[in-house]
């Protein structure tokens, strides 16, 4: 019975900590639904400034932690040219995509060359994938 009680003691007062902490509430934040039907209703000015669905999110959910004086709730705001994506994000982006497809591309060719017999004996896909990607970087895909 006393093991109990303290149990129920220590439980009560972590459970009150984590009720009063100083962290924000998730009822202070956007949500991430709000921020895109934000993005939706301002859909012709953002695609115009060339501000991405993601990018106006991110920039939504981060400006919510802020004050509420900070950002007018009800009107929307022109994008400004400090909210577009830098230009590096785009470049790491499309490097990735490239990535992807040269990997499908390669893997299309393992299957038809494994299945024509043409792959050499003892190639893995690791080792196959490593001479495919240098090839079809070198042919500019």
């Amino acid at each position: 019975m006393n093991k109990r009680t303290v149990l129920i003691v220590c439980s009560a007062v972590i459970f009150s900590g984590l009720a009063f902490s100083s962290t924000p509430s998730l009822a202070q934040k956007k949500t991430v639904k709000a921020c895109e039907e934000e993005w939706r209703a301002n859909k012709t000015a953002n695609e115009a400034a060339k501000i991405t669905e993601k990018a106006y999110v991110g920039k939504c959910r981060g400006e919510a932690a802020k004050p509420a004086a900070a950002a007018p709730a009800t009107t929307p705001v022109a994008p400004t040219a400090a909210a577009k994506p830098a230009p590096a994000t785009k470049k790491s982006t499309d490097g990735r995509q490239a990535e992807y497809a040269r990997e499908r591309a390669c893997g299309a060719d393992w299957k038809a060359d494994k299945a024509a017999n043409k792959v050499p004996a003892g190639m893995t896909w690791p080792k196959y994938w490593s001479e495919c990607n240098k090839r079809k970087k070198a042919a500019g895909m």
